[in-house]
C-alpha cells in the first residue's frame, strides 16, 4: 500500500511474491528476471530434461527441502500444482532457520528415496544441505538450488560434497564479459568504488548486481527518452519499467553479452 500511496517502483529483482507479477494489481511492482512460480517451473522443466520429457516425470519422487520462513514456503503451493499436472509424487519438509541443524530432514529424505531433492534454501543451510546429504549417501548431481542457493558462499563452505551439484540462475558469473572488464578498469582501477574483496568481482552476486544495475539505469534512459532529460516522477520512472525490453541485439551493445539474455516487460504480466 505504501508503495501505491509514494508512487515509487519497488524492484524486487529474483525475488518477491509472485502475484506482483501481474501489473493491473501491483503497478508499482516490479518481480524482475523471474518470480517464484517461474523458478520453480524452470527447476521442474530441468528435471525433465533430465529425464527425457515432461511425460517422464510421472511417478518420480521429488522431495523440496525448503528454508522455514515466507520466502521458503511461498512456492509450496506451486510444486503442489505441478506435481497434480505432471504426476510426480512430492513431499515438501522445513528446515527451520537458520538451518545449521538437518540431521532430521536428511533421515526423512533416505526412507523416501528421492529421485531429486529441490534445495530452496539461505543462507548457511545450504552448505549445510550439501554436506548432510554426503553423509547420508544422496548423490549432490540429484540436487538441484534455487536461486538463492547458487553462490559462491553455498558450495565452498561445503567442499567436495558440493561436487555435481546444480543452480538455477539468472545470470552467468566470470569477469569475461566487457561491462564487467569496463568496470574493473573504471571503477575498480580509478580506486573508485566500495567492494572491499576485489576476489569478489564476477561472483554470482556481483555479477548479479551488475545485471540490477543494467536494468534500472536502462528503464530510466527509456522513460527519459520519452519524458525529458531530467529528474523523472515516480510514474515516470514506472512507465520506463513497464516499457523496458532489451533483446539481445541491446545487450550484447551493453558488453553483456552471454552475462544475460534479455528480458521485456508488460504492465499486465
Amino acid at each position: 500500500d505504501r508503495i501505491t500511496d509514494d508512487k515509487v517502483p519497488l524492484i524486487t529483482i529474483n525475488h518477491g511474491r509472485t502475484d506482483t507479477t501481474d501489473g493491473r494489481v501491483f503497478p508499482y511492482v516490479f518481480p524482475l528476471l523471474l518470480n517464484p512460480y517461474s523458478e520453480t517451473s524452470g527447476i521442474v522443466n530441468y528435471i525433465a530434461s533430465k529425464e527425457g520429457g515432461l511425460d517422464k516425470l510421472k511417478g518420480k519422487n521429488i522431495v523440496v527441502l525448503y528454508h522455514g520462513s515466507p520466502y521458503g514456503k511461498e512456492t509450496i503451493p506451486i510444486y503442489e500444482l505441478l506435481s497434480q499436472k505432471y504426476g510426480f509424487e512430492l513431499s515438501q519438509i522445513e528446515v527451520p532457520h537458520p538451518g545449521n541443524e538437518q540431521q532430521a530432514q536428511w533421515l526423512t529424505i533416505r526412507r523416501e528415496h528421492p529421485d531429486y531433492v529441490v534445495l530452496r534454501g539461505w543462507g548457511v543451510m545450504n552448505p549445510v544441505a550439501l554436506k548432510t546429504a554426503q553423509k547420508r549417501g544422496f548423490p549432490a548431481d540429484h540436487i538441484i538450488g534455487n536461486v538463492w542457493s547458487n553462490s559462491e558462499e553455498d558450495v565452498i563452505p561445503a567442499g567436495d560434497a558440493a561436487k555435481g551439484y546444480t543452480a538455477i540462475t539468472t545470470q552467468a558469473s566470470g569477469e569475461r564479459y566487457p561491462v564487467v572488464q569496463e568496470i574493473v578498469k573504471t571503477v575498480y582501477g580509478d580506486g573508485k568504488g566500495n567492494l572491499e574483496d576485489k576476489s569478489r568481482i564476477g561472483s554470482v552476486y556481483h555479477n548479479l548486481g551488475i545485471v540490477n544495475g543494467i536494468l534500472n539505469v536502462e528503464a530510466v534512459r527509456i522513460a527519459q527518452a520519452k519524458f525529458g532529460n531530467r529528474t523523472l516522477t515516480g510514474d515516470e520512472v514506472r512507465w520506463g519499467f513497464e516499457h523496458l525490453k532489451l533483446d539481445p541485439a541491446r545487450v550484447e551493445a551493453l558488453g553483456a553479452k552471454d552475462l544475460f539474455h534479455s528480458i521485456n516487460v508488460s504492465w499486465d504480466n
